[in-house]
Protein backbone atom coordinates (compact mmCIF):
# COMPACT_ATOMS: atom_id res chain seq x y z
CA UNK A 1 0.00 0.00 0.00
CA UNK A 2 2.69 2.35 0.38
CA UNK A 3 2.15 6.32 0.28
CA UNK A 4 -1.17 6.85 -1.32
CA UNK A 5 0.56 10.16 -2.77
CA UNK A 6 3.83 10.85 -3.48
CA UNK A 7 6.52 8.90 -1.31
CA UNK A 8 7.55 11.24 1.81
CA UNK A 9 10.64 10.33 4.29
CA UNK A 10 10.46 13.26 7.06
CA UNK A 11 12.64 14.18 8.89
CA UNK A 12 10.03 16.62 10.59
CA UNK A 13 12.05 18.95 11.66
CA UNK A 14 12.73 19.90 7.58
CA UNK A 15 8.76 20.36 7.35
CA UNK A 16 7.27 23.66 7.02
CA UNK A 17 5.50 25.32 9.94
CA UNK A 18 5.13 25.42 13.86
CA UNK A 19 5.13 28.82 15.56
CA UNK A 20 6.91 32.41 16.20
CA UNK A 21 9.99 31.54 13.79
CA UNK A 22 12.68 33.82 14.71
CA UNK A 23 16.52 33.71 14.11
CA UNK A 24 19.33 35.64 15.83
CA UNK A 25 22.03 37.03 12.99
CA UNK A 26 25.28 35.28 14.14
CA UNK A 27 26.81 37.30 17.23
CA UNK A 28 30.68 37.43 17.75
CA UNK A 29 32.25 34.57 20.12
CA UNK A 30 33.27 37.29 22.84
CA UNK A 31 29.31 38.91 22.59
CA UNK A 32 27.20 38.84 26.28
CA UNK A 33 23.78 39.01 26.59
CA UNK A 34 21.36 39.57 30.08
CA UNK A 35 18.46 38.87 30.48
CA UNK A 36 16.82 37.91 34.03
CA UNK A 37 15.37 34.15 33.11
CA UNK A 38 16.87 32.27 30.23
CA UNK A 39 14.93 28.96 28.91
CA UNK A 40 16.31 26.18 27.58
CA UNK A 41 13.92 24.94 25.07
CA UNK A 42 10.98 26.51 23.47
CA UNK A 43 7.89 23.35 24.40
CA UNK A 44 4.87 24.44 26.36
CA UNK A 45 6.39 24.63 29.47
CA UNK A 46 9.21 27.13 28.49
CA UNK A 47 6.32 29.76 26.76
CA UNK A 48 3.70 29.51 29.18
CA UNK A 49 6.79 29.91 32.28
CA UNK A 50 7.91 32.85 30.08
CA UNK A 51 4.89 34.46 29.15
CA UNK A 52 4.03 34.51 33.02
CA UNK A 53 7.46 35.69 34.53
CA UNK A 54 6.89 38.62 31.55
CA UNK A 55 3.69 39.56 33.08
CA UNK A 56 5.11 39.46 36.05
CA UNK A 57 8.02 42.06 35.13
CA UNK A 58 10.62 39.76 34.12
CA UNK A 59 12.64 40.11 31.00
CA UNK A 60 12.85 36.54 29.75
CA UNK A 61 15.59 34.80 26.26
CA UNK A 62 14.06 31.64 25.15
CA UNK A 63 16.35 29.58 23.09
CA UNK A 64 15.50 26.71 20.73
CA UNK A 65 18.07 24.30 18.62
CA UNK A 66 15.00 23.79 16.42
CA UNK A 67 13.66 25.98 13.30
CA UNK A 68 10.68 26.25 15.36
CA UNK A 69 9.16 27.73 18.58
CA UNK A 70 6.71 24.92 20.35
CA UNK A 71 8.64 21.68 20.96
CA UNK A 72 5.87 18.95 20.70
CA UNK A 73 3.39 21.67 18.78
CA UNK A 74 4.00 22.14 15.20
CA UNK A 75 1.93 23.28 13.35
CA UNK A 76 2.34 22.41 9.25
CA UNK A 77 1.26 21.73 5.71
CA UNK A 78 2.84 18.38 5.29
CA UNK A 79 0.43 16.55 3.15
CA UNK A 80 -0.82 18.76 0.31
CA UNK A 81 -1.05 22.60 0.85
CA UNK A 82 -4.51 23.23 2.55
CA UNK A 83 -4.35 20.02 4.59
CA UNK A 84 -3.30 21.80 8.55
CA UNK A 85 -1.45 19.20 10.16
CA UNK A 86 -0.62 19.12 13.87
CA UNK A 87 2.35 16.85 13.37
CA UNK A 88 2.89 15.97 17.03
CA UNK A 89 0.92 16.83 20.27
CA UNK A 90 -2.78 18.31 18.88
CA UNK A 91 -4.92 18.57 21.62
CA UNK A 92 -5.65 21.17 24.21
CA UNK A 93 -8.28 20.02 27.29
CA UNK A 94 -4.72 20.64 29.49
CA UNK A 95 -4.20 23.83 28.91
CA UNK A 96 -7.50 24.78 28.88
CA UNK A 97 -7.99 23.53 32.26
CA UNK A 98 -4.82 25.25 33.23
CA UNK A 99 -4.08 27.92 35.73
CA UNK A 100 -0.95 28.81 33.32
CA UNK A 101 -4.23 29.82 30.64
CA UNK A 102 -6.50 31.21 33.44
CA UNK A 103 -4.46 33.57 34.46
CA UNK A 104 -2.79 34.68 30.54
CA UNK A 105 -5.64 34.31 28.46
CA UNK A 106 -7.17 37.52 27.95
CA UNK A 107 -3.37 38.24 26.61
CA UNK A 108 -3.74 35.41 24.51
CA UNK A 109 -7.40 36.26 22.62
CA UNK A 110 -5.98 39.67 22.09
CA UNK A 111 -3.17 38.25 20.36
CA UNK A 112 -5.35 35.89 18.26
CA UNK A 113 -5.71 33.12 20.24
CA UNK A 114 -9.22 30.93 19.90
CA UNK A 115 -10.34 28.22 20.96
CA UNK A 116 -13.38 25.65 19.69
CA UNK A 117 -14.30 22.78 20.91
CA UNK A 118 -17.25 19.86 20.76
CA UNK A 119 -19.46 18.16 22.65
CA UNK A 120 -18.79 14.88 20.68
CA UNK A 121 -15.04 14.71 22.29
CA UNK A 122 -14.15 10.77 22.30
CA UNK A 123 -15.39 7.13 21.60
CA UNK A 124 -14.31 3.52 20.65
CA UNK A 125 -15.27 1.63 17.88
CA UNK A 126 -14.57 -2.17 18.25
CA UNK A 127 -13.47 -5.00 15.94
CA UNK A 128 -17.74 -6.01 15.16
CA UNK A 129 -18.50 -2.15 14.23
CA UNK A 130 -20.18 -1.44 17.86
CA UNK A 131 -19.37 2.08 19.45
CA UNK A 132 -19.36 4.08 22.93
CA UNK A 133 -19.02 7.73 23.15
CA UNK A 134 -18.17 9.96 26.38
CA UNK A 135 -19.26 13.52 25.78
CA UNK A 136 -19.01 16.97 27.13
CA UNK A 137 -22.59 16.46 29.07
CA UNK A 138 -23.25 14.05 32.09
CA UNK A 139 -27.02 13.23 31.19
CA UNK A 140 -25.86 12.48 27.65
CA UNK A 141 -22.73 10.13 29.27
CA UNK A 142 -25.08 8.25 31.60
CA UNK A 143 -27.29 7.15 28.96
CA UNK A 144 -24.75 6.54 26.82
CA UNK A 145 -23.40 4.07 29.16
CA UNK A 146 -26.47 2.83 30.24
CA UNK A 147 -27.47 1.31 26.67
CA UNK A 148 -23.84 -0.69 27.35
CA UNK A 149 -25.11 -1.84 30.16
CA UNK A 150 -27.77 -1.76 32.55
CA UNK A 151 -26.33 -0.16 36.01
CA UNK A 152 -23.10 1.31 33.96
CA UNK A 153 -25.36 4.81 33.73
CA UNK A 154 -25.42 4.76 37.42
CA UNK A 155 -22.10 3.61 37.96
CA UNK A 156 -21.24 6.96 35.92
CA UNK A 157 -22.96 8.97 38.15
CA UNK A 158 -21.59 7.61 41.26
CA UNK A 159 -17.82 7.77 39.81
CA UNK A 160 -18.24 11.68 38.77
CA UNK A 161 -20.79 12.16 42.36
CA UNK A 162 -18.04 10.71 44.27
CA UNK A 163 -14.67 12.46 42.44
CA UNK A 164 -16.21 15.74 42.81
CA UNK A 165 -16.30 16.72 46.12
CA UNK A 166 -12.31 16.13 46.38
CA UNK A 167 -11.76 17.21 42.74
CA UNK A 168 -9.21 19.84 43.88
CA UNK A 169 -7.18 16.69 45.39
CA UNK A 170 -7.15 14.72 42.69
CA UNK A 171 -6.24 17.98 40.40
CA UNK A 172 -3.88 19.27 43.14
CA UNK A 173 -1.77 16.41 43.19
CA UNK A 174 -0.98 17.05 39.33
CA UNK A 175 -0.98 20.62 39.29
CA UNK A 176 1.19 21.32 43.04
CA UNK A 177 5.06 21.29 43.34
CA UNK A 178 4.59 17.80 45.68
CA UNK A 179 7.83 18.40 46.66
CA UNK A 180 7.54 21.60 48.71
CA UNK A 181 5.80 23.81 51.80
CA UNK A 182 2.58 23.61 48.97
CA UNK A 183 2.99 19.74 48.86
CA UNK A 184 2.78 19.60 52.37
CA UNK A 185 0.08 21.89 52.18
CA UNK A 186 -1.86 19.89 50.32
CA UNK A 187 -1.48 16.67 52.23
CA UNK A 188 -2.53 18.54 55.22
CA UNK A 189 -6.11 19.54 53.69
CA UNK A 190 -6.68 16.23 52.60
CA UNK A 191 -6.07 14.70 55.98
CA UNK A 192 -7.84 17.59 57.71
CA UNK A 193 -10.90 16.95 55.03
CA UNK A 194 -10.80 13.12 54.74
CA UNK A 195 -9.31 12.38 58.29
CA UNK A 196 -6.84 9.70 58.87
CA UNK A 197 -8.69 6.51 57.16
CA UNK A 198 -10.39 8.39 54.75
CA UNK A 199 -6.82 9.66 53.70
CA UNK A 200 -5.57 6.26 53.42
CA UNK A 201 -8.21 5.23 51.42
CA UNK A 202 -8.16 7.95 49.11
CA UNK A 203 -4.32 6.88 48.80
CA UNK A 204 -5.03 3.35 48.10
CA UNK A 205 -7.27 4.11 45.43
CA UNK A 206 -4.87 6.38 43.62
CA UNK A 207 -2.78 3.55 43.05
CA UNK A 208 -5.28 1.29 41.39
CA UNK A 209 -4.81 -0.38 38.04
CA UNK A 210 -7.24 1.21 35.39
CA UNK A 211 -8.02 -2.80 34.74
CA UNK A 212 -9.26 -3.20 38.80
CA UNK A 213 -11.18 0.28 38.61
CA UNK A 214 -13.17 -0.43 35.57
CA UNK A 215 -14.18 -3.90 35.83
CA UNK A 216 -15.18 -3.42 39.34
CA UNK A 217 -17.11 -0.11 38.53
CA UNK A 218 -18.69 -1.15 35.13
CA UNK A 219 -20.54 -4.30 33.59
CA UNK A 220 -19.67 -3.59 30.06
CA UNK A 221 -16.60 -4.57 28.39
CA UNK A 222 -17.83 -1.69 26.20
CA UNK A 223 -17.47 0.84 28.96
CA UNK A 224 -13.43 -1.05 29.26
CA UNK A 225 -13.03 -0.63 26.50
CA UNK A 226 -14.11 3.39 26.04
CA UNK A 227 -12.32 3.89 29.01
CA UNK A 228 -8.59 2.24 29.06
CA UNK A 229 -7.18 3.51 25.60
CA UNK A 230 -6.74 6.62 27.77
CA UNK A 231 -4.36 5.75 29.85
CA UNK A 232 -1.72 5.41 26.73
CA UNK A 233 -2.22 8.94 27.18
CA UNK A 234 -0.64 8.94 29.93
CA UNK A 235 2.45 7.09 29.29
CA UNK A 236 1.03 4.20 31.06
CA UNK A 237 -0.92 0.60 30.26
CA UNK A 238 -4.25 -0.50 31.65
CA UNK A 239 -2.06 -2.76 33.99
CA UNK A 240 0.12 -0.06 35.43
CA UNK A 241 -0.16 1.11 39.14
CA UNK A 242 -2.33 4.11 39.36
CA UNK A 243 -3.65 3.47 35.90
CA UNK A 244 -7.33 3.69 37.38
CA UNK A 245 -6.66 6.88 39.08
CA UNK A 246 -5.56 8.77 35.66
CA UNK A 247 -8.38 7.21 33.68
CA UNK A 248 -10.93 8.57 36.01
CA UNK A 249 -9.32 12.06 36.17
CA UNK A 250 -9.39 11.96 32.39
CA UNK A 251 -12.68 10.82 31.62
CA UNK A 252 -14.14 13.51 34.44
CA UNK A 253 -11.51 16.12 32.65
CA UNK A 254 -13.41 14.84 29.67
CA UNK A 255 -16.87 15.60 30.42
CA UNK A 256 -15.52 18.97 31.72
CA UNK A 257 -13.99 20.56 29.14
CA UNK A 258 -14.78 18.49 26.22
CA UNK A 259 -11.81 18.52 23.42
CA UNK A 260 -10.56 21.90 22.59
CA UNK A 261 -7.92 23.02 19.57
CA UNK A 262 -7.56 26.29 18.88
CA UNK A 263 -8.66 27.58 15.58
CA UNK A 264 -6.02 27.23 12.74
CA UNK A 265 -3.76 25.28 14.52
CA UNK A 266 -1.38 24.56 17.97
CA UNK A 267 0.90 27.39 16.27
CA UNK A 268 -1.57 30.02 17.05
CA UNK A 269 -1.20 29.72 20.84
CA UNK A 270 2.49 28.91 20.41
CA UNK A 271 2.86 32.54 18.10
CA UNK A 272 0.20 34.08 20.95
CA UNK A 273 2.38 33.19 24.07
CA UNK A 274 5.66 34.31 22.31
CA UNK A 275 3.72 37.69 21.74
CA UNK A 276 3.38 37.91 25.39
CA UNK A 277 6.82 37.25 25.91
CA UNK A 278 8.13 40.09 23.52
CA UNK A 279 5.66 42.50 25.10
CA UNK A 280 6.90 42.09 28.37
CA UNK A 281 10.58 42.99 26.63
CA UNK A 282 11.77 39.42 26.23
CA UNK A 283 13.26 37.38 23.21
CA UNK A 284 12.56 33.92 21.48
CA UNK A 285 15.35 32.62 19.36
CA UNK A 286 15.10 29.60 17.03
CA UNK A 287 18.08 28.11 15.81
CA UNK A 288 20.18 28.21 18.84
CA UNK A 289 21.45 25.14 20.38
CA UNK A 290 22.72 25.43 24.59
CA UNK A 291 25.90 24.04 24.25
CA UNK A 292 26.32 24.38 28.50
CA UNK A 293 25.04 25.98 31.36
CA UNK A 294 27.48 27.69 33.08
CA UNK A 295 27.87 27.36 36.57
CA UNK A 296 29.84 29.86 38.90
CA UNK A 297 30.25 29.34 42.57
CA UNK A 298 27.42 26.34 42.60
CA UNK A 299 24.96 29.04 41.33
CA UNK A 300 23.89 28.39 37.43
CA UNK A 301 24.86 32.35 35.77
CA UNK A 302 23.17 31.59 32.21
CA UNK A 303 24.45 29.74 28.97
CA UNK A 304 27.01 29.27 26.29
CA UNK A 305 25.66 28.54 22.38
CA UNK A 306 27.47 26.93 19.80
CA UNK A 307 29.84 29.26 18.45
CA UNK A 308 30.62 30.68 21.45
CA UNK A 309 28.21 33.24 22.48
CA UNK A 310 27.31 33.63 26.42
CA UNK A 311 24.15 34.69 27.91
CA UNK A 312 24.33 35.71 31.82
CA UNK A 313 20.90 34.81 33.54
CA UNK A 314 20.69 37.08 36.61
CA UNK A 315 18.04 35.31 38.13
CA UNK A 316 17.35 31.43 36.91
CA UNK A 317 18.36 29.53 34.16
CA UNK A 318 14.89 27.01 33.31
CA UNK A 319 15.97 24.23 31.50
CA UNK A 320 12.89 22.49 29.52
CA UNK A 321 14.93 19.05 28.62
CA UNK A 322 15.44 15.47 29.90
CA UNK A 323 17.73 14.33 33.16
CA UNK A 324 19.99 12.70 30.46
CA UNK A 325 20.67 16.32 28.01
CA UNK A 326 20.78 18.22 31.66
CA UNK A 327 23.06 16.01 33.80
CA UNK A 328 24.68 14.74 30.60
CA UNK A 329 25.56 17.02 28.26
CA UNK A 330 24.82 20.55 29.49
CA UNK A 331 26.21 21.06 33.41
CA UNK A 332 30.00 20.83 33.17
CA UNK A 333 31.32 17.76 34.84
CA UNK A 334 31.99 17.54 38.48
CA UNK A 335 29.10 21.11 39.00
CA UNK A 336 26.36 18.32 40.54
CA UNK A 337 27.30 15.34 43.11
CA UNK A 338 28.13 12.54 41.97
CA UNK A 339 24.84 10.66 43.43
CA UNK A 340 23.19 12.94 41.55
CA UNK A 341 24.81 12.72 38.57
CA UNK A 342 23.80 8.76 38.70
CA UNK A 343 20.35 9.32 39.66
CA UNK A 344 19.97 11.31 36.21
CA UNK A 345 22.10 7.95 34.56
CA UNK A 346 19.37 5.36 35.73
CA UNK A 347 16.16 7.69 34.22
CA UNK A 348 14.48 5.48 32.25
CA UNK A 349 12.82 5.95 29.16
CA UNK A 350 9.10 4.80 27.59
CA UNK A 351 8.23 2.82 24.73
CA UNK A 352 8.13 4.65 21.19
CA UNK A 353 5.40 5.78 19.75
CA UNK A 354 4.25 6.52 15.79
CA UNK A 355 2.28 8.93 13.69
CA UNK A 356 0.33 8.62 10.44
CA UNK A 357 -1.22 11.82 8.97
CA UNK A 358 -3.56 11.01 5.86
CA UNK A 359 -4.99 13.86 3.42
CA UNK A 360 -8.32 12.81 2.26
CA UNK A 361 -10.12 14.09 -0.62
CA UNK A 362 -13.75 13.68 0.74
CA UNK A 363 -15.43 13.53 4.41
CA UNK A 364 -14.92 9.50 6.00
CA UNK A 365 -17.70 7.41 5.87
CA UNK A 366 -17.22 5.43 9.24
CA UNK A 367 -18.94 2.36 8.86
CA UNK A 368 -21.95 1.96 12.01
CA UNK A 369 -22.82 5.14 14.22
CA UNK A 370 -22.82 8.15 12.60
CA UNK A 371 -21.28 10.22 14.92
CA UNK A 372 -17.56 8.58 14.71
CA UNK A 373 -17.62 11.32 12.07
CA UNK A 374 -18.19 13.97 14.52
CA UNK A 375 -15.84 12.65 16.84
CA UNK A 376 -12.83 14.41 18.06
CA UNK A 377 -11.22 11.70 18.78
CA UNK A 378 -11.75 7.51 18.19
CA UNK A 379 -10.27 4.79 19.47
CA UNK A 380 -9.96 1.40 17.32
CA UNK A 381 -9.80 -1.13 19.91
CA UNK A 382 -10.48 -4.72 20.73
CA UNK A 383 -11.14 -3.26 24.32
CA UNK A 384 -8.84 -3.46 27.45
CA UNK A 385 -7.57 -7.13 26.79
CA UNK A 386 -6.60 -5.75 23.44
CA UNK A 387 -4.54 -2.61 24.58
CA UNK A 388 -3.60 -3.85 27.83
CA UNK A 389 -1.82 -7.07 24.96
CA UNK A 390 -0.54 -4.37 22.90
CA UNK A 391 1.13 -2.83 25.42
CA UNK A 392 2.31 -6.15 26.76
CA UNK A 393 3.36 -6.58 23.08
CA UNK A 394 5.63 -3.31 22.69
CA UNK A 395 7.36 -3.00 25.57
CA UNK A 396 8.59 -6.91 24.83
CA UNK A 397 9.77 -5.53 21.46
CA UNK A 398 7.59 -6.52 19.61
CA UNK A 399 4.99 -4.88 16.72
CA UNK A 400 1.65 -5.33 18.12
CA UNK A 401 -0.53 -7.83 16.24
CA UNK A 402 -3.79 -5.46 16.97
CA UNK A 403 -2.46 -1.75 17.85
CA UNK A 404 -4.80 0.65 19.26
CA UNK A 405 -5.61 3.41 16.93
CA UNK A 406 -6.17 6.95 18.07
CA UNK A 407 -7.64 8.24 15.38
CA UNK A 408 -7.85 11.96 15.65
CA UNK A 409 -10.62 14.18 13.37
CA UNK A 410 -9.13 18.23 14.11
CA UNK A 411 -11.72 19.00 10.97
CA UNK A 412 -15.07 17.70 13.30
CA UNK A 413 -13.68 20.96 15.64
CA UNK A 414 -11.67 23.00 13.39
CA UNK A 415 -13.21 23.33 9.77
CA UNK A 416 -10.27 25.80 8.89
CA UNK A 417 -7.66 22.57 9.16
CA UNK A 418 -8.44 21.34 5.03
CA UNK A 419 -10.09 22.84 2.19
CA UNK A 420 -13.84 22.63 1.77
CA UNK A 421 -15.34 19.03 1.71
CA UNK A 422 -11.33 17.37 2.41
CA UNK A 423 -10.61 15.86 5.71
CA UNK A 424 -7.49 15.00 7.37
CA UNK A 425 -6.62 12.24 10.12
CA UNK A 426 -4.49 12.21 12.73
CA UNK A 427 -3.78 8.80 13.65
CA UNK A 428 -1.47 8.07 16.99
CA UNK A 429 0.09 4.88 17.65
CA UNK A 430 1.17 4.93 21.34
CA UNK A 431 2.13 0.99 21.64
CA UNK A 432 5.34 0.57 19.78
CA UNK A 433 8.81 -0.17 20.59
CA UNK A 434 11.60 1.75 20.38
CA UNK A 435 13.93 -0.83 18.71
CA UNK A 436 11.89 -3.70 17.07
CA UNK A 437 12.85 -6.94 18.01
CA UNK A 438 9.89 -8.94 15.80
CA UNK A 439 6.65 -9.26 15.13
CA UNK A 440 3.63 -10.10 17.05
CA UNK A 441 1.66 -10.93 14.25
CA UNK A 442 4.11 -13.40 12.25
CA UNK A 443 4.03 -10.89 9.17
CA UNK A 444 6.75 -8.29 8.77
CA UNK A 445 10.38 -8.78 8.87
CA UNK A 446 12.02 -6.22 11.49
CA UNK A 447 15.36 -6.62 10.28
CA UNK A 448 18.32 -5.66 12.50
CA UNK A 449 15.69 -4.04 14.80
CA UNK A 450 15.76 -0.24 13.40
CA UNK A 451 13.59 1.71 12.49
CA UNK A 452 14.05 2.08 8.59
CA UNK A 453 12.34 3.87 6.02
CA UNK A 454 10.47 0.18 4.80
CA UNK A 455 9.54 -1.02 8.35
CA UNK A 456 8.09 2.26 9.57
CA UNK A 457 5.32 2.17 5.92
CA UNK A 458 4.63 -1.48 6.27
CA UNK A 459 3.53 -0.96 9.92
CA UNK A 460 1.46 1.77 8.56
CA UNK A 461 0.24 -0.46 5.89
CA UNK A 462 -1.25 -2.54 8.69
CA UNK A 463 -2.70 0.40 10.40
CA UNK A 464 -4.42 1.53 7.12
CA UNK A 465 -5.51 -1.61 6.66
CA UNK A 466 -7.54 -1.87 9.70
CA UNK A 467 -8.50 1.14 9.71
CA UNK A 468 -9.99 0.41 6.26
CA UNK A 469 -12.17 -1.75 7.78
CA UNK A 470 -14.15 0.96 9.69
CA UNK A 471 -14.03 3.82 6.94
CA UNK A 472 -15.30 2.11 3.59
CA UNK A 473 -13.65 5.08 1.58
CA UNK A 474 -10.01 5.14 3.33
CA UNK A 475 -8.06 4.40 0.77
CA UNK A 476 -9.94 5.66 -2.58
CA UNK A 477 -10.07 9.12 -0.58
CA UNK A 478 -6.50 9.36 0.57
CA UNK A 479 -4.30 11.86 -1.14
CA UNK A 480 -1.26 11.41 0.77
CA UNK A 481 0.30 9.41 4.20
CA UNK A 482 2.90 10.90 5.26
CA UNK A 483 4.31 8.83 8.54
CA UNK A 484 6.54 9.30 11.21
CA UNK A 485 8.63 6.19 12.91
CA UNK A 486 9.97 6.60 16.71
CA UNK A 487 13.55 7.11 14.86
CA UNK A 488 11.79 10.11 13.16
CA UNK A 489 10.21 11.51 16.15
CA UNK A 490 13.54 11.44 17.91
CA UNK A 491 15.12 12.97 14.95
CA UNK A 492 13.07 15.38 15.35
CA UNK A 493 12.84 16.50 19.12
CA UNK A 494 16.02 14.98 21.28
CA UNK A 495 13.58 15.44 24.62
CA UNK A 496 12.23 11.97 23.01
CA UNK A 497 14.60 9.59 22.72
CA UNK A 498 13.43 6.17 20.95
CA UNK A 499 10.30 8.04 20.18
CA UNK A 500 9.19 8.12 23.79
CA UNK A 501 6.93 11.50 23.40
CA UNK A 502 6.12 11.48 26.88
CA UNK A 503 10.10 12.18 27.89
CA UNK A 504 10.88 9.37 30.44
CA UNK A 505 8.64 6.27 31.85
CA UNK A 506 5.80 7.27 33.70
CA UNK A 507 6.05 4.20 35.80
CA UNK A 508 5.50 5.01 39.78
CA UNK A 509 9.04 5.29 41.02
CA UNK A 510 9.30 8.23 38.07
CA UNK A 511 5.84 9.63 38.64
CA UNK A 512 4.43 12.47 40.83
CA UNK A 513 6.17 13.29 43.71
CA UNK A 514 9.55 10.49 42.43
CA UNK A 515 9.55 12.29 39.15
CA UNK A 516 11.88 12.58 37.33
CA UNK A 517 13.94 10.01 39.98
CA UNK A 518 13.62 9.39 43.36
CA UNK A 519 17.18 11.18 43.85
CA UNK A 520 15.74 14.09 41.85
CA UNK A 521 12.60 15.28 43.39
CA UNK A 522 10.94 18.50 42.31
CA UNK A 523 12.13 21.28 39.82
CA UNK A 524 15.07 22.80 41.39
CA UNK A 525 18.47 21.06 41.02
CA UNK A 526 21.45 21.22 42.99
CA UNK A 527 22.65 23.83 41.38
CA UNK A 528 21.30 26.84 42.58
CA UNK A 529 19.36 29.17 40.13
CA UNK A 530 19.33 25.88 37.74
CA UNK A 531 15.31 24.82 37.34
CA UNK A 532 14.50 21.83 34.87
CA UNK A 533 10.93 21.72 33.62
CA UNK A 534 9.36 19.66 31.13
CA UNK A 535 8.01 16.75 30.51
CA UNK A 536 10.57 14.92 32.35
CA UNK A 537 9.59 16.09 35.27
CA UNK A 538 6.61 16.82 37.38
CA UNK A 539 3.18 16.98 36.72
CA UNK A 540 4.55 14.77 33.76
CA UNK A 541 3.26 15.00 29.66
CA UNK A 542 0.97 16.61 28.09
CA UNK A 543 -0.11 19.92 27.24
CA UNK A 544 -1.39 21.26 30.97
CA UNK A 545 1.97 23.51 30.83
CA UNK A 546 1.90 22.34 34.79
CA UNK A 547 5.96 22.28 35.81
CA UNK A 548 6.67 25.82 33.61
CA UNK A 549 3.47 27.37 35.34
CA UNK A 550 5.32 25.76 38.63
CA UNK A 551 8.65 27.16 38.61
CA UNK A 552 7.35 30.65 37.23
CA UNK A 553 5.49 30.88 40.18
CA UNK A 554 8.35 30.04 42.17
CA UNK A 555 10.40 32.70 40.80
CA UNK A 556 7.73 35.43 40.79
CA UNK A 557 7.33 35.08 44.89
CA UNK A 558 10.64 34.54 45.61
CA UNK A 559 12.57 37.82 47.12
CA UNK A 560 15.65 36.58 49.30
CA UNK A 561 16.46 33.04 48.57
CA UNK A 562 14.52 30.43 50.19
CA UNK A 563 15.15 26.51 50.24
CA UNK A 564 12.16 24.38 49.41
CA UNK A 565 12.20 20.90 50.32
CA UNK A 566 14.15 19.58 47.08
CA UNK A 567 16.54 21.88 48.21
CA UNK A 568 16.96 21.05 51.51
CA UNK A 569 16.69 17.56 50.49
CA UNK A 570 20.10 18.16 48.21
CA UNK A 571 22.03 20.12 50.92
CA UNK A 572 21.41 17.75 53.85
CA UNK A 573 22.40 14.65 51.27
CA UNK A 574 25.67 16.20 51.03
CA UNK A 575 25.94 17.10 54.33
CA UNK A 576 25.85 13.43 55.51
CA UNK A 577 28.34 12.38 52.79
CA UNK A 578 30.59 14.89 53.99
CA UNK A 579 30.42 13.96 57.33
CA UNK A 580 30.43 10.14 56.50
CA UNK A 581 33.97 10.50 54.16
CA UNK A 582 36.80 8.99 55.59
CA UNK A 583 38.60 12.76 55.86
CA UNK A 584 36.25 13.20 58.85
CA UNK A 585 36.35 9.69 60.79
Amino acid sequence: MSNTGPERTVPPAAAGGGGGRLRRPGADAGERRAYDVVFVGSGINSLAGAALLAKGGKRCLVLERNDWLGGAIKTAEITRPGFVHEVFASWHPLFVGSSAYAELADDLHAHGLEYLNTELATGSVFPDGSSIFLTASHEANVEELERAAPGDGAAWDRVVSEFMPNADLAFGLLTTELWSREGFQLGLKAYRRLGRRGLVEFTGSTLESCRDWVTRTFVSERAHGLLAPWVLHTGLGPDAVSSGFMAQVIAVAIELGGMPVPRGGGAKLVDALAAVVRAGGGTLETGRDVEEVLVRDGRAAGVRLDGGETVTAAEAVVANVTPTQLYGRLLPKGSVPERTATQARRFRYGRGEMQIHLALDELPRWQGDERLARTAIVHVTSGLDGVSRAVNEAERGLLPAEATIVVGQPVAVDQSRAPEGKWILWIQLPEVPSRVKGDAAGEIDAGDGRWTEELRERYADRIQARLSRHIANLDSASLERVTLSPADIEAANVNMPGGDIYSGSCALDQNLVWRPRPGLPGHRTPVEGLYQIGASTHPGPGLGAGSGTLVAKQLLRRRVPALTLDQTWFRVSAALRRASSPARR
